[in-house]
C-alpha cells in the first residue's frame, strides 16, 4: 500500500481541526480542500523555434513526474505571427497524491531556493480562494540538471481549492506551510 504524502497527513491531522475551529464549520465536509494544482509554461518563442517546446515539455515532465499536455493557439493573431493550432505552451494538472507531493516540494525545497526570497505575495488570490504563483526560473526545482537547460523559463502555478472566499483559501495555504510575506 502506498504511503500517504506528508502534506496530506498534515492536512488531515492539523489543518482540518484548525479550520473547523477558526471558521466555525459544523461538518467536516465544509472545510476547504485542495482540488488540483495546474502548472503552465507559456512559450511565445515556440512560434519561431519548435525545438524549444520539446525542452520545455521535458523540464515540466521532470518537475511534476507527469507527461505535460501541449497547448495550442485557439485563434490566429497576425501581429504575433501566430496561426490557429500552433503550439504555444505546455501544462500539467496534478491531483491526489501527486498534487500533495508537488506542493510539499514547492513549499519546502523550491521556494526557499529562490534568490532573495522573502515570501510569496498574499494578494494573488482570484476572489474564490484559488491562488496563482509565478516562478521566473525552472532551476529552483532539484530535478532540473543545470547543464541540460537550454533557456531559463518561467512557469505559472495555480493552486485550486474548494474554498469560497480568499480568506479561507489564504488560511488553508498558510496552515499547509505556504510562506506568505508578512504584512508591513
Amino acid at each position: 500500500m502506498a504511503t500517504t504524502p506528508r502534506l496530506q497527513e498534515k492536512y488531515k491531522t492539523e489543518v482540518v481541526p484548525a479550520l473547523q475551529k477558526e471558521f466555525g464549520y459544523t461538518n467536516i465536509m465544509q472545510v476547504p480542500t485542495l482540488a488540483k494544482v495546474v502548472i503552465n509554461i507559456g512559450m511565445g518563442e515556440a512560434i519561431a523555434d519548435a525545438k524549444r517546446m520539446d525542452n520545455a515539455v521535458r523540464d515540466l515532465g521532470q518537475i511534476t513526474g507527469q507527461r505535460p499536455v501541449v497547448t495550442k493557439a485557439k485563434r490566429s493573431v497576425a501581429t504575433f505571427k501566430l496561426r490557429q493550432g500552433m503550439s504555444i505552451g505546455c501544462m500539467v494538472t496534478l491531483r491526489g497524491q501527486h498534487m500533495y507531493d508537488f506542493l510539499d516540494k514547492l513549499i519546502n525545497v523550491a521556494l526557499p531556493r529562490l534568490r532573495d526570497f522573502q515570501g510569496v505575495s498574499a494578494d494573488a488570490f482570484d476572489g474564490r480562494g484559488n491562488y496563482t504563483l509565478g516562478i521566473r526560473e525552472q532551476l529552483v526545482f532539484p530535478e532540473i540538471d543545470y547543464d541540460k537547460v537550454d533557456k531559463v523559463r518561467g512557469m505559472e502555478i495555480t493552486i485550486v481549492t474548494s474554498a469560497h472566499t480568499d480568506e479561507e483559501g489564504r488560511r488553508l495555504l498558510k496552515l499547509l506551510g505556504m510562506p506568505f510575506k508578512s504584512a508591513k
